[in-house]
């Protein structure tokens, strides 16, 4: 060999502070589960008995319309076999946790109240997440713009001390910061997190927070740079995700209002930057919301299941497994087409992973990496109960400490 050790040596030592680096800023998917939506409601509409009454008038919805596999196979553009598999795990679902994550909105579903309204609106609904067994679960401030800036930081620091005074603070709780235009704003609520956990007696670190990313300026600064990209890394470890404000954006991109939609290449290319900015980091993302409601007639109420369906299942295929629902009737669809697509995508995944782990033939080449997202769908199908784990261990081969291992696999 043509090198000596020192050569090895001097090549660790030069790229020491750039490995550890790396290994602060990439640690990988956290492997925890993911709310497979949020639902955002208004303040002074967050009751005790909202995540009930939401699943109450999904189910009789899904009932009335859909009360056999045949007709939600129309819906979700699927085989019988496949939707009368999905049909009893969406009524279980929405009987047992209609909601999975809800955010208590005091931004734009709120709108315009008087200081003494905010004020008690926020503690009111404090109250209501402290009394309230929720997966997950937060808040959604106004933004940071001067205009709005310290009504937003009043309501948040309002809202925590009623919280904490009659509960810990929720696991999976986290603050929504909307219209973040500049990568300062990131850094300045981090440190105001840090500043609140003093105030309120709270562990450092346990706040943490969502971007919501609703203007250009997130995704590219006037110097030409990816904002979002230093947005995530800007926040010292407290941003847990990167959600796509889909109306906002688009307006702010001069899209027309009927062409305003989830699936628009003004939304394709954000997403797109964002997955990139957030990839390794262990950040979440979370596509957003469609506004066309399933409301009105049995016809409209279908059409409307069907459109957001396919939307659910388009943002699923380009690995956002989160978005924004706004009305009861939208669970439906929401827990329909993400059951559909993993139980849809677990017979090949499952057949895959299985010739990969015992190294029989297989039509695919797989490595390392396939593997590695085909126990992604299986894990994430468990995680929001698409599947079980004896049927996935059965088709699999692999455990779920397995799955597990292959879905957290880290290249270093």
């Amino acid at each position: 060999m043509g090198l000596d050790a020192g050569a090895y040596e001097r090549l660790d030592a030069e790229l020491a502070e750039v490995d550890a680096q790396l290994l602060a800023d990439y640690p990988g998917d956290l492997g925890t589960r993911q709310p497979v939506h949020t639902v955002y409601v208004p303040a002074d509409a967050v009751t005790a008995t909202l995540p009930g009454d939401w699943g109450e008038q999904a189910l009789g919805a899904l009932d009335r319309n859909l009360p056999e596999p045949t007709a939600l196979a129309g819906v979700l553009e699927v085989d019988d076999d496949l939707a009368a598999a999905v049909l009893p795990r969406v009524r279980a679902k929405l009987a047992r946790e209609p909601i999975e994550d809800l955010r208590v909105d005091f931004e734009d579903g709120y709108g315009a109240h008087s200081d003494a309204e905010e004020d008690a609106a926020a503690r009111a609904a404090a109250r209501v997440l402290a009394g309230t067994a929720l997966p997950f679960c937060g808040i959604r401030l106004r933004s940071l713009e001067p205009g709005t800036r310290r009504r937003g930081i009043r309501t948040l620091d309002l809202f925590l001390a009623e919280l904490l005074d009659h509960a810990a603070l929720p696991d999976g709780f986290v603050v929504t910061l909307p219209k973040v235009t500049h990568v300062a704003q990131v850094a300045a609520f981090a440190d105001l997190c840090g500043a609140l956990e003093q105030a309120h007696g709270l562990s450092p670190g346990s706040l943490r927070f969502e971007i919501q990313v609703e203007t250009p300026q997130a995704i590219l600064a006037a110097d030409g740079t990816a904002s979002v990209a230093l947005m995530v890394h800007a926040g010292g470890g407290r941003v847990a995700g990167l959600h796509y404000g889909t109306y906002d954006y688009s307006a702010a991109c001069g899209v027309p209002s009927p062409y305003q939609s989830l699936a628009h290449p003004v939304a394709d290319h954000a997403k797109a930057v964002m997955q990139v900015a957030a990839a390794g980091t262990g950040v979440r993302l979370s596509d957003g919301s469609s506004n066309v409601l399933p409301v009105g007639t049995a016809e409209e109420i279908v059409a409307a299941w069907r459109l957001h369906a396919h939307l659910v299942r388009r943002s699923l295929e380009r690995a956002y497994f989160q978005g924004w629902d706004l009305h009861p009737l939208q669970l439906v669809s929401r827990y329909a087409a993400t059951y559909a697509f993993y139980r849809g995508g677990m017979p090949s995944a499952a057949a895959r992973l299985r010739a990969y782990l015992s190294g029989t033939h297989s039509p695919v080449l797989d490595e390392p990496a396939t593997a590695q997202g085909m126990a992604a769908l299986l894990v994430r199908g468990l995680q929001c109960g698409a599947l079980d784990e004896a049927e996935v261990t059965e088709q699999s081969g692999a455990d779920r400490v397995q799955l597990d291992a292959l879905y957290r696999r880290q290249v270093r």
